[in-house]
């Protein structure tokens, strides 16, 4: 494989310090933050109750009882239907009581949702910069950034 007796270990050291290389750089990545720093993202927990998940799930069945002898088992039963869904988190009573500076991401995008999904945009629109204290301008700067998966730019919007 190799025609001269000094390339082999040439090569065994190279590929050794790709290796060291190449896993030092990986634990450093793991190490770092992706997150900018003052970002943080609301907790399911934070959520109204109706907001997290699909609805009120049903009561699980009963399982099935396993042969005895090598005979056959019995089957389970069926548990109870669950409830459909509510509307999710698109009504104006579900927004945070917070400030304006600590709205998070997540709370821009369910304002810019809520805007997006309201018969009148526009009174809704006033009704919440009335409720946080900020201009209808500001409102429609995150529904841009939201329509248009402007993430980086609703994230830091606002910050300095």
């Amino acid at each position: 494989m190799f025609t001269k007796s000094w390339q082999r270990p040439i090569i065994l050291v190279t590929a050794s310090l790709a290796l060291v290389t190449g896993t030092a750089c990986a634990a450093q990545a793991s190490q770092q933050s992706h997150t900018p720093t003052g970002i943080n993202a609301s907790a399911p927990a934070d959520q109204p109750e109706h907001c997290i998940g699909f609805g009120a799930g049903g009561k699980g069945g009963k399982g099935g009882e396993g042969g005895k002898g090598g005979r056959g088992g019995e089957p389970g039963q069926p548990g109870e239907p669950g409830q459909p869904g509510g509307v999710g988190c698109l009504r104006f009573e579900d927004l945070p009581d917070k400030s304006k500076a600590d709205l998070t991401v997540v709370d821009k995008v369910r304002i810019s949702l809520i805007v997006l999904a309201a018969d009148e945009p526009d009174e809704m629109t006033k009704k919440i910069a009335d409720k946080y204290k900020i201009s209808d301008k500001q409102i429609d700067t995150w529904k841009k950034y939201y329509v248009e998966g402007d993430w980086f730019a609703l994230m830091a919007d606002g910050r300095t």
